[in-house]
């Protein structure tokens, strides 16, 4: 998997290139073996926010509508509990099977096996590529510095 490597101040990762990102720290990349769905999870700087996942739980069923926006879960960490959002349009596939007995592979593991759910349809328009996301991360990270983050 080729990654740009972004690193400011006490933060570094590396993204994957061929994944579409939303401004919202969450990463689509499409299924391989599914062709039109799509795998969705949090970046590296998400998952730093919220620290260690005990738990993700999903309120959308199976082949249910989402729209990007829209609340279909939540997830809490030992740091944080967030809603979880769609960054997606089309049908909820299903969640993540490995999250039911380890949560933590979402941040151990955040770009491969760690996604969270997964959706046929499209990404949402205001999803960026890899270098928009550097670039918002960029801007993020030295808003957060001047604020006293």
């Amino acid at each position: 998997m080729e990654t740009l490597r972004f690193k400011h101040a006490r933060f570094s990762a590396r993204l994957p290139v061929d994944f579409r990102y939303s401004l919202s720290h969450y990463w689509m990349s499409p299924d391989e073996e599914n062709p039109g769905v799509w795998r969705v999870g949090f970046t590296k700087f998400a998952t730093r926010m919220l620290g260690e996942l005990v738990e993700a739980r999903f309120e959308v069923g199976e082949d249910g509508d989402v729209s990007s926006g829209m609340q279909i879960g939540y997830v809490e960490g030992f740091k944080a509990a967030s809603d979880l959002f769609s960054v997606m349009d089309g049908k909820f596939v299903g969640g993540n099977p490995i999250l039911e007995e380890d949560a933590c592979i979402v941040k151990s593991s955040p770009y491969v096996d760690g996604w969270l759910y997964s959706v046929k349809g499209k990404p949402e328009e205001t999803s960026v590529d890899v270098q928009g996301y550097h670039d918002h991360l960029t801007t993020l990270i030295n808003k957060m510095q001047e604020e006293g983050y």
